[in-house]
């Protein structure tokens, strides 16, 4: 039997409301007795923090596409493999001068830029003000990267935007630094070289002293194939890409809007004790 539920979040356990319904969170919870059930993100832990609190998890969680480990009992990040500084001077400054939007997210905290907004951070901004204030991430307009980076204790992750991706994601700098896995078809999320989902996973996974057959690993985009085919049993949602679904041993036979789905075969994979 799988002794491991790994799960994605946006396009998986969250609608396209970026809303957990109340079947899925009622199965989720359900499991935890005799699942160890890990949420595996390319978010920030402030962003994931109110969906782990509605789903009442105790185990960490892997945030930022598999750089660090946050134990949200003690507030601490268990382990990490953050951007170095030196790095996300260059990273920056590159970026800028390819006209690319930016957004870096640091310790505790996700900045973009006043002066190059990036509408998907609005729109997490407004999300943001309607989560209750002790569960609210900190997302912040910023005048100027360079002069934030000496306010953090770490750079997990860097996210570009706009028409130059391609060429950025081809340059020797960047790809000797940095793994970078497109979310959207002109954005791309950078972590230090080596951060994957799937390395993270695998890592934790052992810790746990349980092995890849063990776990069951369910997810949508592509920074979710490298978790998929870790998994003895990788699943991929619907409503993945063609890339994803390649990877996985199993397709959910509906989308992340249809939650009736996912919470069955839950239900199927971890029958209850």
């Amino acid at each position: 039997m799988h002794k491991v539920l790994a799960l994605d979040l946006d396009g998986t356990v969250l609608n396209s409301e970026h809303r957990i319904s109340n079947e899925l969170r009622a199965t989720i919870q359900a499991l935890k007795p005799y699942v160890h059930v890990v949420l595996v993100t390319g978010r920030h832990h402030t962003a994931a923090k109110p969906y782990y609190a509605e789903l009442e998890l105790t185990s960490p969680i892997i945030c930022c596409n598999g750089t660090y480990v946050y134990d949200y009992a003690n507030q601490a990040v268990i382990e990490h493999n953050a951007i170095g500084k030196a790095q996300a001077r260059d990273f920056i400054q590159i970026a800028e001068g390819n006209d690319l939007k930016l957004v870096m997210y640091v310790q505790d905290a996700m900045l973009y830029s006043r002066s190059q907004p990036v509408a998907y951070m609005d729109r997490l901004l407004r999300w943001a003000e309607t989560v209750q204030i002790e569960l609210r991430p900190d997302i912040r307009q910023v005048d100027s990267f360079i002069e934030e980076l000496d306010n953090t204790d770490n750079i997990w992750k860097f996210v570009i935007e706009g028409t130059a991706v391609s060429h950025f994601d081809q340059l020797d700098f960047i790809r000797n630094h940095f793994s970078g896995e497109r979310s959207w078809i002109d954005r791309i999320d950078y972590a230090s070289q080596g951060n994957t989902k799937g390395i993270a996973l695998a890592r934790y996974v052992t810790q746990l002293g349980y092995s890849a057959d063990d776990v069951v690993a369910i997810g949508d985009n592509d920074n979710d194939i490298s978790m998929l085919m870790y998994a003895g049993l990788g699943v991929a949602m619907f409503n993945a890409s063609a890339a994803v679904k390649q990877a996985a041993q199993l397709t959910t036979v509906a989308s992340n809007d249809d939650a009736r789905v996912l919470a069955d075969l839950l239900k199927n994979l971890f029958p209850a004790k």
